[in-house]
């Protein structure tokens, strides 16, 4: 079984395994909390979508620290 994306593609954006999975973890939460609020039905789990906008660079450890403060 192959993770996708790939853990290297990951660690480009974010540089410890620690810290991605805390930012991750954070950002998931976010996702669930906001379709919960609209009542929107997610395609994908929230997880599935916090790793891929990790992956397609939408997402900074900078992003996830300054939400974290609000």
């Amino acid at each position: 079984m192959m993770l996708e994306p790939p853990m290297n593609k990951l660690l480009k954006q974010v540089p410890s395994r620690y810290m991605l999975v805390n930012v991750v973890a954070q950002r998931a939460r976010q996702i669930a909390t906001e379709a919960e609020e609209a009542e929107l039905s997610l395609e994908d789990k929230p997880v599935t979508i916090a790793i891929r906008e990790v992956a397609d660079g939408d997402l900074h450890v900078e992003d996830a620290d300054s939400e974290a403060e609000d």
